[in-house]
């Protein structure tokens, strides 16, 4: 019988099979091989650099890390499914989760997961920073109001942005949008 290679966290961080980042103050400390395939890019490409590199505009890197904190500090956690961009360009739906090491400072220091979410949802059309978020919050099912009060923004703005991708998508109504944009 052959022995096998002895596992360690620093083994398991380089294989897992989603992207794994640690960060610290937004900053990537460290990631993983299958975070540089995601983002196409090299490590050491990321590594030291602000998560914004990682984000289709500096608004939407600052618009969802104004949201992190509250949701980290009630929850312990913070989970979505974003638009990122990837180094050569292309934006892509990317499931995004992170655990912060201090509930009460959630910037200070986490755990990120990024998975790949293009082989089932593809990016259509060409969106703006809040068609991309408000995309973003319809596929999750929330409503108008909802997603008015996650944004700080009124229920009616909501409608006008969601009229506006219906019109992008070329969709007749919310069910053909959000087959769309599930990419079904």
């Amino acid at each position: 019988m052959a022995a096998h290679a002895p596992l360690d966290y620093q083994t398991a961080f380089h294989l897992a099979p989603v992207g794994l980042v640690l960060s610290r103050d937004r900053i990537i400390e460290d990631c993983n091989d299958q975070l540089a395939a995601i983002f196409r890019c090299a490590r050491d490409a990321v590594i030291g650099r602000s998560f914004q590199v990682l984000y289709p505009s500096a608004d939407e890197f600052e618009r969802i890390g104004e949201r992190i904190p509250p949701i980290m500090t009630a929850h312990g956690s913070y989970a979505d499914d974003r638009i990122m961009k990837r180094a050569d360009g292309e934006l892509f739906w990317c499931h995004v989760t992170g655990r912060s090491l201090d509930r009460a400072d959630p910037h200070a220091a986490g755990v990120w997961t990024f998975e790949d979410l293009s082989a089932t949802r593809r990016v259509a059309v060409e969106l703006t920073p809040r068609e991309r978020e408000i995309a973003a919050l319809l596929v999750t099912g929330k409503t108008s109001k909802q997603i008015g009060r996650i944004l700080d923004i009124s229920s009616r703005t909501v409608d006008v942005y969601r009229a506006r991708l219906m019109r992008k998508y070329d969709t007749g109504n919310a069910t053909e949008l959000m087959q769309r944009l599930l990419g079904q």
